[in-house]
């Protein structure tokens, strides 16, 4: 319940305050979570016990400082790392709870913080501003309560979208004192992360009024082209949808960090059944021999039994073995993390020089999972593309326009040096736009029909709207991107969109302003993929101008235009094979006689009460036929610099890259044949569709039939266990899998997936396609696939985007990217890694991942071998001192052999070490394979590792022990002693481990890859776009209904004029929910054997 009463009143219902919390800890908490967090690493308890053990003088043959001051030191380190990076989210936090907002405070408008605002609060809001909490849109600038909000932050989408306030509430407007006095009460559903759904009521003057989620304006949206409005707060902070979807932050290990885990407690037990034996042995001495010594050492009789003896040697063995993980191997690893993490910020390469961003490592601690990745999640806008629409061809009459061509009639690239076409002698067009093809413009200026007719088109079939800003400038509103690039297009040729009204467009040809009479638009949606309206030019002439969908309204042509449309194909398939959005235009003329029957007809199904929808699309289909083609479009939704070769790469590293985007499923399509994810190739595209879970489960069923076979029961989607067994089960099934496949799921479907039992097939499909897109799914949906690809695949994840509607995403994958884009920095805050482009993946993964992942293995397996070598010489000399748990090195020497006399050789070793170089490394992605396999350090080579430490202490102990074995010298005395046979094997150590490690490098130095000059990665597909301007459905009802409009019309004097629609019609569809079809993309696809 949220109503606008004073702020003391919503205490009433406990509601949460506006205040966000992204970090861990508080000054309370931090101590006591970090510690426990810290302990969890088995190895740190570990020496928390054996401290323990040293405090007590009856075990203990060393002194307790050589266990506790590297131990605080690792703690300290890592508590003061950990703070660093939670100090750093509480400053974002700041930030944002910091920001400043109008709200309605005791009738007057006050500048509030946002952590301040509370639920019921009245707060007005400005163009471009971000939107402070969950809101209820009481009144706007725009005529009838309208606004236009941009969520990308939230589903990724940048076309705008519109929200109206109830017309009871926008009767409010701007004046303070109203609003002041406004006190409904909303009842309304629970806080949940659902985007596209909200159920309220508003009760208000006696009466109520139902909500939904067109009357919510949500916390991360931003207001676009509307000056002002007022709206109440009804979720705030953590109940915000925007925050219920973020997602928690998680404590991240590697997964060498956690087979380190698995080895310390095997250690442990090795030292304990090493501790055993020579407690026994010492037992069995103290019972046959030590008796004979108790002379010397003045012991009371019965003051000692063996037994007890035995029992504190082995407690003593326990405290002298333990350096076989000594607490120095956790410092040397954090200082190599920290080594490659620097090597991340300081890499030049990774360095955008357009804004000045570097490549940042924000953790220190997952550097070698990067070597390790099998599943990118990413997500599309701002991520793989730019956000930017741009017109680059188009085909009119036969004949393609944008092409640059050399002396000799040759195709030849664009480059930077070909100067473009000069628009400057032309007033207002567009500053960005360039095109490189001058007979274009010749075309346009010698008059041909066709080519004024096919920018006519562009300029009046459209859903764009115009104002001036205060500098006299033509801005255009967009509700897509896409529209707005061809509008921006004809607007630079000399064909100009000035302004519309419900019932006329204004345009302005080559200077000349025309007005045409806007008789009807047939407004787009997701079956139809094409829209037209119908005008009448000044000379009375009606027409009727189409765009859509090539496969679509190549069925509507008349049959004269059979040549045209074979050659206008080619060309259509010659800019998808660029992987340009392509758009076909046709046109009509159409009788007077025939529109007024027609247009009596559109009257009577827009008022009727059965089928009424179905009707309306069948005069649809009715008019849109028998038309005669122009040409087509060629729209580049431009990706970001060398996504193509990225992509590419990182699928011969045997990396799956899987696309989770929240716009819609054609866009999604169309930018992963652009990527080279989707390709002609492929043996079949399965499209996952379903509205129920039945359905979904038998599209599952059905795809895996086609991708298995009918009689395939050889995995039922539970993958568990042992990575070796997962690796064997793959190639199982890759073996039988023949072909490249790809999958595509709509959200709607994905959520019955995730829900039910279908889950386990879902993912056995996904992961044995090439490419998975999942389109039009929410944040927290994001999440939802990367867990379950973790819990169910064991396999290391890495999630990448750009905004908030990613941040759950990249906080559930093992590894966390942020791009630092246009949608802000939430992204990059939640992330563990970050930079300013999408190609720099590859050089994080197959440089940076591949060499800290192969350091630090190496790092890891000649520690545990030294370490295996100095420590069990204790064990053999226990033999010959009467197991005693005398120690035989000098106490100084235990304590500093690994921090000084091996420190600087593995350290080196684990920071510079290269097997081949970076360029090598980006020229051969094949070289990343081990990783994935977790062939460098795993549990066989660890054995290995440690019967190589077992035999090198065994040769270093006897052979010094051989070599002093009754030897005297001239004078007939004893030469060898305690000291000097310890300080013999001590130098043999050190000398031997030293060495040994030069040989560990000659062993792994293998001939170097030949460097394979990859050429330019290119699109080659026939696959044409559905449809490139994609607005949202409705939004023609919209314009035609005049409620967007500022400025007051009179009413049209002609019933022809006047476009009738039921004055609710325009609303009720635009509140509908858009679901994507998908038939004819199915349709489209054919399995090639």
């Amino acid at each position: 319940m949220s109503n606008a009463l004073p702020q003391t009143n919503t205490m009433l219902f406990l509601f949460q305050d506006n205040r966000i919390h992204t970090s861990k800890y508080n000054i309370l908490t931090f101590l006591p979570i970090n510690l426990f967090e810290q302990f969890q690493r088995v190895a740190n308890a570990y020496f928390l016990c054996l401290l323990i053990l040293q405090l007590i003088p009856e075990i203990s043959s060393l002194t307790w400082f050589t266990t506790i001051v590297p131990l605080v030191l690792v703690i300290t380190m890592t508590a003061v790392k950990d703070a660093t990076d939670d100090f750093f989210r509480h400053k974002s936090d700041n930030q944002v709870n910091n920001r400043q907002s109008e709200v309605l405070i005791d009738s007057k408008l006050q500048n509030e913080k946002w952590m301040n605002v509370k639920v019921g609060d009245i707060i007005k809001l400005e163009n471009n501003q971000f939107v402070a909490a969950d809101l209820l849109l009481l009144s706007s600038s725009e005529p009838h309560g309208l606004c236009y909000v941009e969520t990308a932050e939230l589903d990724g989408e940048t076309n705008l979208k519109v929200r109206q306030a109830l017309s009871v509430t926008s009767e409010l407007g701007a004046d303070i004192s109203r609003l002041a006095r406004f006190d409904g009460i909303v009842v309304c559903e629970a806080p949940n992360n659902k985007l596209d759904k909200f159920m309220g009521i508003l009760s208000w003057k006696d009466s109520k009024h139902p909500l939904n989620n067109e009357k919510i304006i949500l916390r991360g949206c931003i207001l676009r082209n509307t000056s002002w409005c007022f709206g109440m707060v009804i979720f705030a902070g953590p109940d915000t949808k925007l925050m219920q979807n973020s997602g928690k932050t998680k404590f991240k290990r590697t997964s060498i960090d956690r087979l380190m885990n698995t080895l310390v407690l095997w250690i442990f037990g090795f030292l304990i059944c090493l501790g055993i034996i020579l407690a026994i042995g010492n037992s069995i001495w103290e019972s046959q021999i030590g008796d004979q010594f108790r002379t010397f050492l003045f012991w009371n009789e019965g003051e000692k039994s063996s037994v007890f003896s035995g029992f504190l040697t082995f407690w003593s063995y326990i405290i002298i073995l333990n350096t076989v993980v000594p607490i120095s191997l956790y410092v040397s690893v954090e200082v190599i993390r920290l080594g490659h993490s620097y090597f991340i910020n300081w890499d030049r390469k990774m360095y955008y020089s357009r804004k000045a961003t570097p490549a940042e490592a924000r953790t220190t601690t997952l550097n070698e999972e990067l070597g390790q990745i099998e599943y990118i999640f990413s997500d599309k806008t701002g991520t793989l593309t730019q956000n930017i629409m741009t017109f680059k061809r188009c085909s009119i009459n036969g004949k393609i326009y944008g092409e640059v061509h050399d002396d000799l009639g040759q195709k030849m690239e664009v480059t930077q040096e070909k100067e473009p076409v000069n628009f400057s002698v032309k007033s207002q067009v567009g500053r960005e736009f360039q095109f490189f093809d001058h007979s274009l413009l010749e075309s346009i200026e010698l008059g041909d029909p066709k080519v004024h007719e096919f920018l006519r088109l562009l300029t009046l079939c459209h859903t764009v709207m115009s104002e001036e800003n205060s500098a006299g400038e033509l801005i255009y509103q967009v509700q897509s991107p896409d529209e707005g690039a061809l509008v921006t297009a004809a607007r630079n040729f000399g064909f100009i969109f000035k302004s519309r009204t419900p019932e006329t467009i204004t345009i302005e040809e080559l200077g000349t302003p025309v007005t045409y009479q806007l008789l009807a638009i047939l407004d787009f949606n997701n079956t139809r993929k094409r829209m037209s309206v119908i005008v009448r030019n000044p000379e009375g002439q009606i027409k009727l101008y189409s765009k859509g969908a090539d496969t679509i309204l190549f069925e509507k042509l008349h049959p004269s235009n059979e040549d045209l449309l074979s050659l206008t194909s080619d060309h259509l398939s010659e800019f998808a094979g660029e992987g340009l959005r392509t758009l076909a235009i046709a046109y009509r003329d159409l009788d007077d006689k025939y529109f007024k029957e027609w247009h009596k007809m559109l009257e009577d199904a827009n008022v009727a009460t059965e089928e009424r929808d179905e009707r309306i699309a069948g005069l649809y289909e009715e008019i849109e036929r028998d038309l005669m083609l122009l040409g087509a479009t060629a729209v580049e939704d431009k990706l970001q610099e060398g996504v193509i070769e990225t992509v590419t790469s990182l699928s011969l590293a045997n990396i799956k890259i899987w696309v989770l985007t929240g716009d819609k499923q054609e866009t999604a399509i169309n930018i992963g044949y652009a990527c080279n994810m989707l390709t002609d190739d492929m043996n079949d595209v399965f499209v996952i569709a379903g509205n129920t879970a039945i359905e979904v489960r038998e599209e599952l069923r059905k795809a895996k039939e086609n991708l298995f076979g009918q009689n395939s029961n050889f995995s039922n989607g539970h993958v568990v266990g042992e990575k070796k067994q997962q690796l064997e089960l793959d190639s199982v099934v890759e073996e039988t899998v023949t072909g490249d496949y790809a999958l595509i799921i709509n959200g709607h479907s994905l959520a019955h997936a995730l829900e039910s039992d279908v889950k386990n097939d879902l993912l056995e499909l996904a992961c044995m396609c090439k490419t998975v897109v999942c389109c039009r799914v929410t944040p927290l949906q994001k999440a939802q696939v990367v867990e379950l690809v973790k819990k169910y695949r064991n396999a290391v994840t890495l999630a990448i985007g750009d905004g908030a509607n990613d941040v759950s995403m990249i906080k559930s994958a093992h590894i966390g990217v942020g791009i630092s884009g246009q949608e802000g920095l939430q992204a990059v805050l939640a992330s563990d890694y970050s930079f300013a482009q999408f190609r720099y993946l590859q050089r994080l993964l197959l440089v940076h991942g591949r060499w800290s992942y192969f350091r630090m293995c190496k790092f890891l397996c000649y520690f545990f071998y030294k370490n295996f070598a100095f420590t069990l010489v204790h064990f053999w000399f226990g033999f010959f001192c009467g197991f005693s748990a005398q120690t035989v090195y000098d106490q100084w020497f235990i304590t500093l052999f690994n921090i000084v006399y091996t420190s600087l050789p593995v350290l080196a070793m684990g920071i510079f070490d290269q097997d081949v170089s970076d360029q090598n490394s980006m020229d051969c992605p094949q070289l990343y394979r081990p990783g994935q396999l977790n062939l460098l350090f795993n549990k066989r080579r660890f054995f290995i590792c440690v019967l190589h430490g077992i035999y090198t202490s065994f040769v270093l102990f006897f052979i010094p022990y051989g070599a002093f074995y009754n030897v005297a010298g001239e004078d007939g005395q004893h030469i060898s002693d305690y000291q000097s046979f310890a300080v013999t094997m001590a130098t043999s150590l050190v000398i031997v481990v030293s060495v040994q490690i030069r040989q560990w490098q000659k062993a792994q130095k293998k001939a170097k890859p030949l460097r394979s000059r990859r050429t330019r990665t290119r699109r080659s597909s026939s696959r044409r776009s559905g449809y490139a301007f994609a607005h949202q459905e409705g939004y023609g009802e919209l314009i035609t209904s005049g409620k967007n409009m500022r400025a007051k019309i009179p009413p049209p004097t002609s019933e022809l004029e006047k476009t009738h629609y039921n004055s609710t019609s325009w609303i009720e569809n635009l509140c509908k929910k858009t679901t994507d079809t998908v038939s004819s993309i199915s349709q489209d696809k054919t399995v090639k054997l």
